[in-house]
């Protein structure tokens, strides 16, 4: 065991690096079609459905997908990097019980608010459509599974199961909206159904991650460790050639049973408390978030005497939402590879992940900008099928917007993966708070051009935010003997 850094790139470290690089191409292919399907749900119900109808189907989806990003996302993300952790630590699995409970309690919390306010949300956001109240009711509480086993599937890089789980989701999803052009059904209802329905089906993968695990831990019990393998208790640490003290590796040497791992582990343990605190910070950058997408689609539709006007500022932020879950493949396997960097101290390669990211989003996000500057509105008229003149130069700003959304991702998973998501939820909420005040004040009288203009300059001020805490959270560089 060596007892210095070494000058070259680490073995682990490059296995780690093939992972995420492999992790995330499976992902992008699963959830590249996801976007695609999803876009697919939207187009077909905008020429199935009235003007109105769809721009309720739009409502249900935004009001929906607030909720379930705020109250569900948090749980993903806690039990991605909580399982990453202990895995790059080489410590035994982490238990379940505590992010159970935080689900249950945010999903509970959600029946009792709907529940309160449901003549309000029956009368007031669907126009007393009970139909769309009982999918946004059923559909929620339905993806407080999905969402769990999204964290599971990420934590233990599953990316495959991952993918299958999202595309399943998607394409139950766009089944009944094809149902309704085919003549099988009709109306608002059926195609809203699948807003509810896609959850559960999607659950359909989970059995054979189960039996994947189960494989797993069976090759894990019959065989002893590989020749030259650390001791157990050093994890990942010592494969990487990590330093450390000599009580350290006494201690390591000693077995599971020592009071010096079980002092560890009894650290490392995921609390009630611990948990709860990352998980309502992530909610909290999940709501701003979630106010960054449909904070002018719901104003729009509560201001406007034209209600289909909500559904055209809907669709044009579609242009920012089908990357965004494309990127959610980036981001699912980001945060566990950069958990495992950063307990390994793989600062460099931490680095280097980030860098090449953010590349790669500015190379996309300008191409879709002068796409979008080209023939965006050729391509949104026959693509929604909607009467209506849309503005090149907003939609290239949502495309703007879109790029540096994404690079605020990234960045956002950087400080989770450092374990700072207090510090990046009040980068996400001032950019939140910025955008609702430009939204609500009528410095442009177009609606649409006000919320593509917001758009890209809340996210400007995010990524601006964000970057700023990364560089600050960095770990300083130690200098060689």
């Amino acid at each position: 065991m060596s007892t210095s850094s070494a000058s070259v790139k680490e073995p682990g470290v490059e296995q780690q690096g093939r992972s995420y690089g492999s992790g995330a191409r499976i992902l992008s292919v699963g959830i590249a079609c996801t976007g695609l399907l999803t876009l697919a749900y939207f187009s077909i119900s905008s020429h199935v459905l009235s003007e109105a109808a769809a721009a309720r189907i739009a409502l249900l989806w935004s009001v929906m997908f607030v909720i379930i990003s705020v109250i569900y996302r948090p749980i993903e993300q806690l039990l991605s990097r909580t399982i990453a952790e202990r895995r790059a630590k080489g410590q035994a699995e982490q238990s379940l019980r505590v992010p159970m409970l935080i689900q249950a309690g945010f999903a509970l919390t959600f029946l009792l608010a709907a529940l309160a306010f449901k003549a309000d949300l029956v009368n007031n956001v669907f126009d007393h459509y009970q139909a769309l109240y009982d999918v946004l009711v059923f559909g929620t509480l339905a993806y407080a599974a999905s969402y769990f086993a999204r964290g599971w599937l990420a934590g233990n890089e599953y990316f495959a199961l991952y993918g299958g789980l999202v595309l399943v989701e998607s394409l139950s999803r766009l089944c009944f909206a094809l149902a309704v052009v085919l003549g099988i059904t009709s109306g608002q209802t059926a195609v809203a159904l699948g807003i509810a329905a896609a959850p559960l089906v999607s659950l359909v993968v989970v059995p054979a991650a189960f039996a994947r695990r189960a494989q797993e831990r069976r090759e894990a019990s019959g065989k002893g460790p590989a020749p030259g393998a650390p001791p157990a208790g050093l994890g990942a640490r010592s494969a990487m050639s990590i330093p450390i003290t000599a009580d350290e590796a006494d201690a390591a040497l000693a077995g599971p049973g020592t009071e010096g791992v079980q002092e560890a582990a009894a650290h490392d343990e995921l609390s009630l408390r611990r948990g709860s605190g990352f998980a309502g910070w992530v909610s909290g950058i999940m709501l701003s978030e979630q106010t960054l997408l449909n904070a002018a689609v719901l104003t729009v539709y509560a201001t406007s005497a034209n209600k289909a006007l909500a559904g055209i500022v809907f669709d044009v932020l579609l242009i920012a939402r089908a990357p965004l879950q494309l990127f959610q493949a980036i981001q699912t396997s980001l945060l566990p590879h950069l958990t495992g960097l950063e307990a390994t101290a793989g600062h460099d390669e931490f680095a280097r992940a980030i860098r090449i990211t953010v590349l790669a989003i500015t190379a996309f996000a300008a191409a879709v900008a002068l796409g979008l500057l080209a023939i965006g509105p050729f391509v949104l008229g026959h693509l929604f099928g909607q009467d209506y003149t849309y503005n090149r130069i907003g939609l290239a700003l949502v495309g703007v917007g879109m790029g540096l959304h994404l690079i605020s991702g990234a960045l956002n998973q950087a400080a989770l993966a450092r374990d700072r998501a207090r510090a990046a939820a009040g980068c996400w909420a001032l950019a939140a708070v910025a955008f609702l005040i430009w939204i609500l004040t009528p410095a442009v009288s177009e609606q649409l051009l006000r919320a593509e203009i917001g758009y890209a300059g809340a996210t400007a001020l995010l990524a601006l935010m964000l970057r700023m805490l990364y560089l600050r959270s960095a770990p300083a560089r130690r200098v060689p003997a």
